[in-house]
């Protein structure tokens, strides 16, 4: 994974923990900034129809919202 480019949301704010991600071909990967040593994977499709769900309300019920 050495060979990434990691990208993290320009709203993040020094001192807090964040998420980053890479894409490698057709793989996305996701990290934690406080724990780099762990990587979820999952392709760009999967990620898009996750993306679009939650902007969708379709997770809301795991944050009462």
């Amino acid at each position: 994974m050495d060979h990434l480019t990691w990208q993290k949301s320009s709203f993040v704010e020094d001192g807090t923990n964040y998420l980053e991600i890479a894409s490698d071909g057709d793989l996305v990967h996701i990290r934690e900034s406080d724990n780099r040593e762990l990587v979820v994977t999952t392709t760009r499709a999967k990620l898009n129809a996750w993306i679009l769900g939650a902007k969708d309300g379709e997770f809301d019920h795991f944050v009462g919202l």
